[in-house]
């Protein structure tokens, strides 16, 4: 049975008085059903792990380099946020594609690196409104987790998370049907190339505009084992609902 994953981005937000939120969520669940992530900034790492030292809630960083060191100014290693407290990276962000032109394949050497460091990865994947709108979400995504997903992915250092471009930030949310499309698809595609091992234990999360209001229903749909929550992450009144109903979810 996979353990569901309620995990939160906080994207470029939160200073060192922003740590009262990270205590508040770690002291809202205190034993949580399901896994919590918070992925702060680099600069709160160090701070967060001390306060959340002993707490259920796995702390993560946002993005790491594909090599170990090197002359690669303003880049952070998987072996320095390891050093700084993360158990876990984002890579593969939609941000991170569009924003720095980052590729697939370049998504998987990130996603290698932070396994071999120790890091569990949460792989990103999605397509924008006009290849949805194409007809096209589901070559997009096989193509993005063919090329993105290591050949070392297993179900305890892999999570992928699936976030349709058009609904990040936007206050727009796929419907069900479309989730639960993608997600099946998703998980098939994991089966087929890794076995019902790796396949069926690797968390598949949805995210885009995922929301107290939404999420009970988001995460009745089959094959979501959890979310990978923007700004609503960022405080616990809007997390701790978020985090309950997933809690409360069937099991996939």
């Amino acid at each position: 049975m996979r353990r569901k994953l309620a995990a939160g981005n906080w994207k470029m937000n939160g200073t060192r008085a922003s740590l009262a939120e990270v205590q508040a969520i770690a002291k809202a669940h205190p034993a949580a059903q399901s896994d919590l992530l918070l992925c702060l900034p680099a600069t709160l790492l160090s701070l967060a792990a001390d306060q959340l030292s002993g707490t259920s809630v796995i702390l993560g960083a946002q993005d790491c380099h594909s090599e170990p060191s090197g002359a690669h100014t303003g880049d952070l290693s998987a072996a320095m946020l390891v050093e700084a407290g993360a158990r876990a990276v984002i890579v593969g962000h939609s941000e991170r594609r569009e924003n720095h032109e980052e590729s697939s394949e370049l998504v998987r050497a990130k996603a290698r690196a932070a396994n071999e460091a120790g890091l569990m990865s949460v792989i990103c994947l999605g397509e924008s409104l006009a290849q949805r709108e194409a007809a096209n979400t589901l070559d997009i995504i096989a193509g993005q987790l063919s090329a993105s997903v290591p050949d070392t992915a297993t179900g305890e250092n892999t999570v992928i998370a699936y976030e349709p471009i058009w609904a990040i930030g936007t206050g727009m949310t796929a419907t069900t049907a479309q989730i639960g499309e993608v997600h099946d698809f998703i998980r098939a595609r994991l089966e087929r190339r890794f076995g019902a091992g790796v396949g069926l234990s690797t968390r598949i999360l949805y995210g885009g505009s995922v929301k107290p209001a939404n999420a009970a229903e988001i995460f009745a749909v089959s094959n979501v084992d959890g979310a990978l929550v923007g700004g609503a992450s960022l405080t616990q009144a809007d997390f701790t609902p978020i985090v309950t109903a997933l809690d409360a979810a069937p099991e996939n």
